[in-house]
């Protein structure tokens, strides 16, 4: 065998050997409950004035049922959604925008579906709000109550001290053929038509949270990873999101997503005091830094509460952290 044709056979090797050693190197830890297997019904009886039915609302959880107009939230399981048990001004309504999906041989997804919550009261009044379907580690705080500040309604994050380099996801995104404008549709006023095309997003942030005397939480943000997704795909697995650490405002995917820096941010969480207050991100931390807390989320819609595209459809599993 001459020198010259040894060469690309040892490139070759060399080029084998080191994606093997890339593929030993990381590690990948699947997120509980994250491959979306399991889901608890709940069964929600709606008030007569909006036609009294039985409304299934979806939980990431174990498999069983839950009947009964009350809050819920299944131990040790860190998934949120925004399928929510709501009641305002003493009529019950449940809204849901998350569902389970068969996606092969019986294995289970989540659907993070944006549509029309549909309202009729006493037969006379249609109101149709705009919804996103949304899930995040943390919890939702039922009943809701109203819709002004969904965000106030929602303890985001959970604690964590390890440094991921990434967030790990099968996707799909089913795009509907005008995703070129958004609806904007709280239910009252009408609906508004916006340009710009829509997108669902994905997005892991790491923080160092601490609490000052007066009760106030305050975070350094840690790591930053995002991306929006507005094109339509079939299946991707084992997608990466990319982790920054320190700042990583001027990182594209990742600029958008600046610190939440007054007391309208979108994160809260309970104080001491059991409180649930605003988490003020203060600034960026070193790269080197250590977080307490994580918050991880996704969702069919990425603009504000009652906007998006109907249709859009999101699809997520198999939901990992890589190191």
């Amino acid at each position: 065998m001459s020198r010259n044709s040894i060469i690309p056979i040892l490139a070759v090797a060399s080029i084998t050997l080191f994606s093997a050693m890339t593929a030993i190197a990381e590690t990948v830890e699947p997120l509980p409950y994250g491959n979306f297997n399991s889901w608890t019904s709940r069964l929600i009886k709606e008030s007569a004035v909006i036609g009294g039915k039985q409304k299934t609302l979806y939980a990431v959880g174990p498999e069983k049922t839950v009947e009964g107009n009350k809050a819920y939230h299944a131990p040790g399981v860190p998934w949120a959604t925004s399928n929510v048990y709501a009641k305002m001004s003493g009529v019950t309504k449940g809204s849901n925008a998350v569902y389970p999906a068969v996606r092969n041989h019986g294995d289970k997804c989540a659907k993070l579906c944006t549509q029309f919550e549909r309202v009729k009261v006493l037969g006379l009044i249609n109101m149709d709000v705009m919804v996103a379907g949304s899930m995040f580690l943390g919890r939702m705080i039922e009943p809701v109550t109203s819709t002004k500040n969904p965000y106030s309604k929602m303890e985001m994050g959970i604690p964590f001290t390890k440094r991921p380099k990434a967030l790990v996801l099968d996707y799909m995104v089913d795009m509907p053929a005008d995703a070129d404008s958004r609806v904007r549709s709280t239910g009252f006023g009408g609906k508004k038509t916006l340009p710009g095309r829509d997108s669902a997003v994905a997005f892991v942030i790491l923080q160092k949270r601490w609490e000052t005397p007066d009760g106030k939480l305050h975070a350094s943000r840690v790591g930053t990873g995002a991306q929006l997704f507005d094109k339509g795909t079939h299946w991707v697995n084992a997608h990466h999101i990319p982790i920054h650490y320190g700042n990583s405002s001027g990182v594209k995917e990742v600029g958008w997503l600046k610190l939440q820096s007054n007391a309208e941010s979108a994160y809260c969480a309970f104080n001491s005091k059991g409180k649930l207050v605003p988490v003020i991100e203060e600034k960026y931390d070193s790269p080197d830094s250590t977080p307490t807390h994580i918050i991880v989320m996704l969702s069919s819609g990425n603009g504000e509460p009652f906007v998006g595209t109907e249709g859009l459809t999101f699809y997520v599993d198999n939901l990992a952290l890589a190191y």
